[in-house]
């Protein structure tokens, strides 16, 4: 499926990639889901995956909260521009290096959950017209919902079949 266009594709896409995820780690054996990744990347195993979903999951929430309060958010993070996202995502990966994959799971599904239902709370032209919130700058609030959510769900898919095949 393409990127979302309206409101029920978002939330079909994002639920789908999701499920898929889940269900492709789910397809793993019990050996490989504790097994570092036999190639080179900043994620070394699955919990480092899940829980990169997550904390981007938490900034998305963040920002949603504070920029629906009239706020300007700090975006990506504060001390951090777009331009400086391999090292937010390096201090992202070192912050949970003792959170356990089930930990990271649960947490994922509940972020996940809770995103989703933000999501159904908007309008079509709440999430996909350009503008409509002043925190979300040039682009739609639905823009980084997509980020977020499905895009981000189909990067970890890859680097997940990745490691599948590599087995």
């Amino acid at each position: 499926m393409a990127r979302p266009t309206d409101k029920q594709q978002l939330l079909a896409l994002s639920e789908q990639n999701f499920t898929k995820m889940l269900c492709l780690i789910d397809s793993f054996p019990p050996e490989a889901m504790e097994q570092e990744f036999p190639f080179e990347d900043r994620d070394r195993n699955i919990r480092d995956v899940l829980v990169h979903l997550y904390e981007w999951h938490l900034m998305m929430l963040g920002w949603y909260r504070c920029g629906m309060a009239g706020e300007k958010p700090l975006m990506p993070a504060a001390g951090y521009t777009w331009r400086t996202l391999p090292e937010l995502n390096q201090v992202i990966w070192q912050k949970y290096q003792d959170m356990s994959l089930s930990v990271a799971r649960n947490r994922l599904d509940e972020s996940h959950h809770q995103l989703q239902s933000m999501m159904a709370g908007h309008s079509e032209e709440e999430l996909f017209t350009k503008k409509h919130y002043q925190w979300t700058g040039s682009t739609s609030l639905g823009a980084y919902f997509i980020s977020a959510t499905s895009s981000h769900y189909d990067w970890a898919l890859k680097k997940l079949i990745r490691f599948k095949k590599s087995r």
